[in-house]
């Protein structure tokens, strides 16, 4: 999957209303994203790592390969 304008330099992206992490590059719906992207609820990480994602509280997602 193509990463999104936003993110094309990060690898995980957040959704801040489920506190669950997406791989942008395991995953394969885009349409997850896309709908990230549209309802503005979206985080990125600094440092860009999964274990950076779960200090925060953040699940990985469990769907499509991507956690």
């Amino acid at each position: 999957m193509k990463r999104p304008t936003k993110f094309e330099h990060f690898r995980y992206v957040g959704d801040k209303r489920s506190l669950v992490v997406y791989d942008v590059d395991a995953l394969t719906d885009e349409s997850i994203i896309d709908e990230l992207m549209a309802a503005g609820t979206y985080l990125c990480f600094g440092p860009d790592t999964l274990a950076e994602a779960r200090n925060r509280g953040f699940k990985p997602f469990k769907g499509n390969g991507a956690g």
